[in-house]
C-alpha cells in the first residue's frame, strides 16, 4: 500500500524508471490510465509508457510541453491543452475504448471535451509498462535515453481494463479504491530502477 508515498525522480538521468510488475493477459479493447505528478521540467517527458514487441506506443502519456499533454493508442495520437501550473501537481487521468474510439480525458478532477483515436484498434498483451521514461521498444532491461526522462514526483497510479466515470476519477485523487483490475496505488507491483526512490 503505497498511500501518502511518491516516487521520486531527482534528475533526468537514463535508465531511471519504475517497471510495472504487470503484464495485461489478454489484448485491451478498454482502458483507462491515472496519475499524479509533479515537476518543474518545461520539456518533453514521458509520464506512462506501456509497449509491446510489435508497438513501443500501445499506450504512452507524454508532456510534450507546459500546457499540452499528448496521448497515444497504437502508435497514434490525440494533443490536450490544459492550464499551465507550474510547479503545482497535476492530476491526470485517460480513457479509451475500441468500439467507439472514444477518449476521455480528466485535469485535476475535470473533465475535458471528449476526442476519438483508432476506433476499432487493440491494444497488445503482455507488453511492459514504465513510468518515467519513453520505451523505443518492450525492455524490461534495456537502454534508455535521457531525451524524454522525468524528473520529479509521480504518485497515485492507477490501470483499468474499464472506462471510468467523474466519480471514480475523484475517488482516483483520493486513493479510495480497494479493488482496482489491473493495479492500483493500494496493490501497486512495482520494481525501482537506477535512480528513482520511494518516500513520504
Amino acid at each position: 500500500d503505497l498511500q501518502w508515498k511518491a516516487f521520486i525522480f531527482p534528475q533526468e538521468t537514463k535508465g531511471s524508471l519504475v517497471l510495472v510488475r504487470v503484464k495485461p493477459a489478454q489484448p485491451l479493447l478498454n482502458f483507462t490510465v491515472c496519475l499524479c505528478s509533479f515537476t518543474d521540467l518545461s520539456h518533453p517527458y514521458s509520464l506512462f509508457s506501456y509497449a509491446t514487441k510489435e508497438q513501443s506506443k500501445e499506450i504512452l502519456l507524454h508532456k510534450h510541453r507546459p500546457g499540452e499533454y499528448h496521448f497515444y493508442v497504437g502508435g497514434e495520437f490525440l494533443t490536450f491543452h490544459v492550464p499551465l501550473s507550474f510547479v503545482e501537481s497535476e492530476h491526470v487521468c485517460v480513457s479509451w475504448e475500441s468500439t467507439t474510439g472514444i477518449v476521455g480525458f480528466w485535469f485535476n478532477g475535470k473533465p475535458w471535451p471528449r476526442k476519438g483515436l483508432q476506433k476499432g484498434y487493440t491494444v497488445g498483451a503482455k507488453g511492459v509498462i514504465v513510468l518515467g521514461q519513453e520505451q523505443e521498444q518492450e525492455q524490461e532491461q534495456g537502454s534508455f535515453g535521457t531525451q524524454w526522462a522525468f524528473a520529479g514526483e509521480i504518485s497515485s497510479v492507477y490501470m483499468w481494463d474499464v472506462g471510468i466515470i467523474t466519480r471514480q476519477v475523484h475517488e482516483a485523487m483520493q486513493d479510495r479504491f480497494d479493488d482496482v483490475p489491473l493495479f492500483g496505488w493500494t496493490n501497486f507491483p512495482y520494481k525501482l530502477v537506477g535512480e528513482v526512490y520511494l518516500k513520504p
